[in-house]
C-alpha cells in the first residue's frame, strides 16, 4: 500500500514542540488564513453542511445549514441537533451506530416549511475521540413540488383524456334527439282534431325536453372547451378596455342583484400580449363567481397595479368567502359549492393565465370576501409559453 502523502503544515504540526516563538506565530496565522479560506468556501455553498458527533453535539454549521434548520449564530449554548430537529434521532440511530452512509427526506417546519433531503457521511474514527459526521443538507422543496405537481397533472390528465371521449360520444346522441324533438314539435302543430288542451301539455314536454337537450350540450361543451383550450391568439391589448367591456356586459345582472363595482388604478396602464376572447372569459368568471358570493348590497373592488416586469389586477369582493376545506380543491375540474355550478369556471381561468404566462393567486376569509389576482407579464418582458 503506497504511503499517505503529507503536506508540509502537517509536518510542521509534527514538530510543533520543537518550533520557536516566531515560527509558531507565523504557524497560527497560516492556520488562520486557511481556516478563514475554508469557512468562505462552506459558506457560499447552497447545501447545508453540519458536523456532529452521536450525540448530535453540532461542531460546525455553514451558513446555509443556518439558513434551513434556524440555528443562530449567537447562541450561547450550541443546540444539539435532536433538539433542533425532533425525531431526527431515532430516524438516524441505525446509521449512528453502524457509521454507514444514509440518505432521508425531511419536512421541516421551522423557520418556514421546507422539504430537506439529509445525507449523512461518517468521518474516519479517531483514537480518543468520539465518532463524527457530515451532514449535508439540500433544499428540495421545489423539486417535490414540481413533481407533485406533475404526478397530479398526468393523473388529472388521464381523467379528463377519458371524459373527454365519453363526452364526445354524447354528443351525437343529443344531436340526434334535438333533431328528433324538432320533427315532433312541426308534425304536432301541422295535427288536427288533437284537443287544444292536449296539444299544449304536448308542446310544453317538448319544450321542457328541448331545454334539458341544450342544457346538456352546454355542459358539454363547457367540459371540452376547458380541457381542450386553444392556444391563446396573442396581440397588444389594454386590460382597461376588455375590462369594461366586460363590466359592460355584465351591468344588468349586477344592478339586479344590487352591487356596486369600483375600478382603482386603471389609468396608464401599459401593454400585455393577450388574446382578447380568453380574457373576457376571465374577467367573467371572476366577476360572475364574486358577484354570487355576496349577498345583495355587496360590493365588488378591482384595483390595477403596475411594476417593473408586470400588471396586476385584484378582484376583491365582501362576500361569504371560500372555505379552507374548498381552497385546497378551488381549480379542481367538477369541484363546485353552488348548487347549479359545473366546476370548470376556476380551472378554465388558471389554464389561460398560464398559457399567457401569468400567475392566479387567491386569498379568502370566510365570512369576509375573497380577492383574486392575476399578474401578468408586460410586454417588454420576455415569456417563454410552456406546454
Amino acid at each position: 500500500m503506497a504511503a499517505k502523502k503529507t503536506t508540509s503544515l502537517e509536518r510542521m504540526l509534527e514538530r510543533v514542540e520543537t518550533l520557536d516563538a516566531p515560527t509558531l506565530a507565523g504557524l497560527a496565522q497560516r492556520l488562520a488564513r486557511e481556516r478563514g479560506l475554508f469557512e468562505r468556501v462552506f459558506n457560499v455553498l447552497q447545501e447545508g453542511l453540519l458536523v456532529v458527533d452521536s450525540d448530535g453535539e453540532i461542531a460546525y454549521a455553514n451558513a446555509a445549514a443556518h439558513r434551513l434548520l434556524g440555528l443562530k449564530p449567537d447562541d450561547a449554548t450550541a443546540p444539539t441537533l435532536w433538539r433542533v430537529v425532533p425525531g431526527l434521532r431515532a430516524s438516524l440511530a441505525p446509521a449512528l451506530e453502524s457509521a454507514n452512509p444514509v440518505t432521508r427526506e425531511l419536512a421541516l417546519s421551522y423557520p418556514e416549511p421546507r422539504t430537506v433531503r439529509l445525507h449523512l457521511v461518517p468521518f474516519e474514527a479517531e483514537a480518543a475521540r468520539p465518532r463524527r459526521f457530515a451532514i449535508i443538507l439540500s433544499d428540495i422543496t421545489r423539486e417535490k413540488l414540481d413533481t407533485d405537481q406533475r404526478i397530479e397533472s398526468e393523473r388529472v390528465s388521464s381523467i379528463v383524456l377519458l371524459a373527454a371521449g365519453v363526452a364526445h360520444e354524447l354528443g351525437n346522441p343529443l344531436n340526434s334527439l334535438t333533431i328528433h324533438l324538432q320533427v315532433v314539435e312541426r308534425r304536432l302543430k301541422k295535427l288536427r282534431g288533437l284537443d287544444k288542451k292536449d296539444a299544449a301539455a304536448l308542446s310544453d314536454s317538448i319544450r321542457v325536453c328541448s331545454d334539458e337537450v341544450s342544457r346538456l350540450d352546454g355542459i358539454i361543451s363547457n367540459f371540452l372547451g376547458a380541457i381542450r383550450p386553444s392556444p391563446p391568439d396573442l396581440a397588444d391589448t389594454l386590460l382597461t378596455e376588455v375590462l369594461t367591456e366586460i363590466l359592460s356586459f355584465q351591468q344588468r345582472e349586477l344592478a339586479d342583484r344590487g352591487i356596486t363595482v369600483e375600478v382603482e388604478g386603471m389609468d396608464a396602464l401599459p401593454l400585455v400580449l393577450a388574446d382578447r376572447n380568453q380574457l373576457k372569459q376571465v374577467f367573467f368568471n371572476l366577476i360572475k363567481n364574486a358577484a354570487e358570493a355576496m349577498a345583495p348590497g355587496g360590493q365588488l373592488v378591482i384595483r390595477a397595479g403596475c411594476y417593473d416586469d408586470h400588471v396586476t389586477l385584484a378582484f376583491a369582493d365582501n362576500g361569504s368567502g371560500i372555505k379552507p376545506e374548498d381552497m385546497a380543491r378551488l381549480f379542481e375540474p367538477y369541484h363546485t359549492t353552488k348548487p347549479a355550478g359545473h366546476g370548470l369556471g376556476m380551472m378554465v381561468v388558471q389554464r389561460i393565465m398560464r398559457a399567457h404566462g401569468g400567475l392566479i393567486g387567491v386569498e379568502s376569509k370566510t365570512g369576509q370576501g375573497t380577492v383574486v389576482t392575476l399578474q401578468f407579464p408586460q410586454k417588454h418582458r420576455r415569456v417563454k409559453l410552456l406546454q
